[in-house]
């Protein structure tokens, strides 16, 4: 019989995950190699160099789009970014930003490419879409972390910082986008004012919901998931306890966790369940809440 959260959890993976998500478990909990992961990611890359094919589970149009881009570095970086293939993946996923990016200097939020497949209703965009810091800032901030060299990025990163300096943090996703940047940017000072200043002004907003709120909020694990995280010292320690009572009580009677959106279809709300449920074992363990 399986008891315990965390076996519960491996046997919903095991049971309803996509193959990269097994693999990640894999290379997260029992011993396994970030090879395994980097070749699953793989089979999202297209032959543009872009990343598609539902990657983002809510996309379900196989051309590369942008937001995969910042999933697939998130997943790189998630193993470590160890190897050569990383590099070249990344290249390539360069090249191709090259081929989309506006005359601002970024990367639009979505490609008109989208529309022609089924995808969740909020995945909208216009024939000729603008750039947008959801995704640009995340994919320049986490190429500054991993010190990729590329052409992209000093325009990208030029058009981040004159964005930035009137943003007002009103949108949850914007902000998850412009935080990864100033975390990793190379303007250290320039960062931290403009963090500390969008700080201020998340709090004031309200985007950062409380253990308890429901729907679709980011709470403040979200924001700050590992005791480590820049955003930690933000967060009073009983809100953070309270997050992690909740995430635990989170998990379902088949041992996952949930998504707080409507799923698009039943393959794509298990996709989603799989991402989300190695992610709350992620947090838990990091936080030391989580029993192997």
């Amino acid at each position: 019989m399986h008891h315990t959260l965390f076996e519960r959890a491996e046997e919903f993976i095991w049971k309803n995950a996509r193959l990269l998500e097994r693999w990640r478990f894999a290379y997260h909990f029992k011993g396994g190699a970030s090879d395994d992961v980097i070749t699953a990611l793989r089979a999202y890359q297209n032959a543009d160099g872009g990343f598609g094919q539902a990657l983002e589970p809510d996309i379900r149009c196989p051309q590369s789009q942008p937001v995969p881009a910042q999933h697939a570095l998130e997943l790189m970086g998630d193993v470590g970014f160890a190897n050569d293939r990383c590099r070249a993946m990344t290249q390539q996923a360069c090249d191709y930003l090259m081929t989309i990016t506006t005359d601002e200097g970024g990367v639009p939020w979505l490609l008109p490419s989208a529309l022609n497949y089924p995808r969740a209703p909020w995945w909208q965009t216009e024939a000729n879409p603008s750039a947008a810091l959801n995704p640009t800032a995340a994919i320049a901030g986490l190429l500054h972390q991993h010190q990729v060299d590329h052409p992209w990025l000093a325009p990208a990163t030029a058009f981040c910082w004159a964005k930035i300096a009137n943003l007002e943090p009103t949108e949850m996703h914007e902000v998850g986008c412009v935080l990864t940047f100033l975390y990793h940017a190379p303007d250290r000072a320039r960062a931290k004012r403009e963090l500390a200043r969008l700080v201020d002004g998340m709090f004031a907003a309200g985007i950062i919901a409380e253990a308890g709120d429901e729907g679709y909020v980011r709470k403040p694990l979200d924001w700050a998931p590992t005791p480590d995280h820049p955003l930690r010292q933000y967060f009073r320690a009983e809100a953070i306890e309270s997050n992690l009572d909740a995430l635990a009580t989170g998990q379902q009677a088949d041992g996952g966790w949930t998504i707080p959106w409507p799923p698009l279809s039943p393959a794509c709300e298990l996709e989603w369940r799989g991402w989300v449920t190695l992610g709350a074992l992620l947090t838990l363990r990091a936080n030391g809440r989580l029993e192997l």
